[in-house]
């Protein structure tokens, strides 16, 4: 019998929270639409959990949780099965038909792969794919604070680098610079 009372308590807790729900759908997604599509993915998903609910806890923040965890998952999912977009690449990286222009842009690249990992992982991120800080904490698994400091300590790094032009050469030809950035910024978001 207490198994119905708090199966109804839950019921009813569940439904007052729907207004709730929607409006922090709406809030993190931008949009009515798939805010309401993230509201009722995440109504279904804590009916389905209510197992793991104990009864007299803040349902409200377990709801919430739920609805947030579910969204960036599936920002996280849906920023990995996405193509570079071409507007993008051009926008951050820009590669002109003269012969210097390559040079350069194959010693950025090559000083790149003299930076240590992560903070040639955070300014790829940021700077080559596009990336917000914000989602680039997201995708390495460390802070905001983090991320932005390994992009300073990349580009200070960087500029060394190519100040003091003593660049490892890798085998890499000039003329694919721009591929072989592109196809770091492709394994990366893979990795994601």
């Amino acid at each position: 019998m207490a198994q119905t009372n708090d199966s109804k308590a839950f019921e009813a807790e569940l439904i007052a929270l729907i207004p709730h729900l929607r409006a922090f759908g709406h809030s993190l997604a931008g949009n009515a639409t798939q805010g309401e599509d993230l509201a009722q993915d995440a109504l279904a998903k804590a009916w389905s959990a209510r197992d793991s609910f104990e009864m007299g806890t803040n349902m409200k923040a377990w709801t919430f949780m739920i609805l947030r965890n579910m969204f960036y998952s599936d920002k996280r999912r849906s920023w990995r099965s996405q193509p570079l977009d071409p507007e993008t690449a051009e926008r951050t990286l820009i590669a002109t038909t003269g012969d210097t222009d390559r040079l350069e842009l194959d010693e950025v690249r090559r000083a790149l792969g003299m930076l240590p990992p992560a903070q040639r992982e955070a300014l790829i991120l940021i700077g080559a794919a596009g990336l917000s800080y914000e989602e680039a904490a997201e995708v390495t698994g460390c802070a905001v604070g983090t991320v932005k400091s390994r992009v300073s300590r990349a580009r200070d790094h960087l500029a060394l680098l190519l100040a003091e032009g003593q660049l490892v050469s890798d085998g890499g030809e000039p003329h694919a610079a721009m591929d072989l950035i592109l196809a770091q910024v492709n394994s990366l978001r893979a990795a994601a």
